[in-house]
């Protein structure tokens, strides 16, 4: 599979693999799954419930097909509430253990979600797919016309290791935290900035290190003074610090 490196927020990269046409198509055949016992269900008790006969004799064909769209309304819109709700997921695709992602680091927004739902007519229902297999094959971020529309790509979290077990670390029990302003910060900020801290350690690059000191410095409002503490102490102790104000340590 292909990799991609995502620039975080933090201005630092982190590679991901990206999700295979294969993973992609069988995500949503699941999805079509779901959708589909939840049509066979709902035309179920229309005929054995409702006698759905019965019940729209009197209704013209404009009430039936109003009618229509309201109880199949969760159908047409399953993708986009449940990527916006679950982060860029739907069951299908947590099942896959794939996820959407913005390319520039930041979390999709309820728009790029609408956006990517809008331009599956496009990719998807008006040529059988054609045009999304196509276009993820050949485009560099296997890409379907909406990610390339609003910037996001969908990768595999099949080889990530869980966040919690990034960042943990091993605190003696008189540990005394340095910096409050450290729970500003989430575990995925945290877990980028040991990742990169550590990378930055064994290859000595203390450009790496500066940057991440500084940008860290610079979310949390800090001014440190360099004769308190090296740039790498500062860095150790905000990881420490962060793990002893939310309670993750081994």
């Amino acid at each position: 599979m292909n990799p991609i490196a995502i620039n975080t927020s933090q201005n630092v990269n982190v590679n991901f693999t990206l999700a295979g046409v294969g993973e992609r198509i069988l995500a949503f055949f699941i999805d079509w799954l779901i959708k589909g016992t939840f049509i066979f269900i709902i035309y179920w008790l229309l005929r054995n419930i409702l006698e759905y006969n019965d019940f729209t004799r009197d209704m013209d064909s404009w009430s039936v097909g109003a009618f229509l769209f309201i109880i199949m309304f969760p159908v047409y819109v399953y993708t986009l509430v449940l990527e916006s709700l679950m982060e860029g997921q739907t069951f299908g695709k947590k099942l896959m253990k794939i996820k959407v992602v913005k390319i520039d680091g930041y979390q999709a927004s309820f728009g790029d979600y609408l956006m990517r739902w809008i331009l599956r007519l496009v990719d998807i229902y008006s040529n059988s797919g054609i045009v999304a297999i196509i276009t993820m094959v050949v485009s560099k971020n296997h890409q379907r016309l909406g990610d390339i529309a609003t910037g996001t790509a969908v990768i595999s979290l099949k080889n990530n290791v869980n966040i919690s077990h990034t960042i943990l670390e091993n605190l003696k029990e008189d540990y005394v935290p340095t910096f409050q302003q450290v729970i500003l910060l989430s575990d995925n900020d945290v877990r980028i900035i040991k990742e990169n801290f550590q990378k930055a350690l064994k290859a000595d690059d203390r450009q790496i290190i500066t940057r991440l000191s500084n940008k860290i410095k610079d979310i949390l409002k800090l001014e440190i003074d360099p004769r308190d503490y090296t740039e790498r102490q500062f860095i150790n102790i905000v990881i420490k610090d962060y793990n002893f104000y939310t309670g993750k340590d081994s």
